[in-house]
């Protein structure tokens, strides 16, 4: 069996991920998924002390949907995600995927130095490796 070479999640991560504030209200996060064509937004630390904060438009569904709360009244903090899961912008993609699989994860803000770097999707990181992969097997 071939060695994949090392990739790391910087080379697979969205480098600018759209962020919002977690005053915002889940109307204002969906017109920004909307705007965008995505699916997650990242929710701004309030200083450096604080965590990042991860809205996915399925918490957004479950929580105006199934709970019939308004998107126009609801604040984006009061259903995010905080602390965001997260994986360092130097970590090898096989052990965020193993990461992201063994919780049940699809979207993680990437981190280095406590500052955000950008943001990885389980898709995004499944297709990079598979394509590598195939490659380097000669399979391409």
């Amino acid at each position: 069996m071939t060695s994949l070479p090392r990739i790391t999640v910087r080379e697979v991560m969205t480098g600018v991920p759209v962020e919002i504030d977690g005053m915002a209200s889940l109307g204002d996060a969906l017109r920004l998924m909307e705007d965008h064509n995505i699916s997650a937004l990242v929710v701004r630390r309030r200083d450096e002390r604080d965590e990042y904060g991860l809205l996915l438009v399925s918490d957004v569904a479950q929580e105006i949907i199934n709970k019939g709360r308004p998107s126009s009244r609801t604040n984006v903090y009061e259903v995010m995600q905080k602390p965001a899961p997260g994986v360092d912008a130097e970590m090898d993609i096989r052990y965020a995927l193993r990461q992201m699989s063994r919780f049940g994860l699809t979207h993680c803000v990437v981190v280095e130095a406590r500052e955000l770097a950008g943001i990885v999707t389980l898709r995004d990181l499944t297709m990079r490796y598979i394509a590598v992969a195939e490659a380097t097997s000669g399979k391409a």
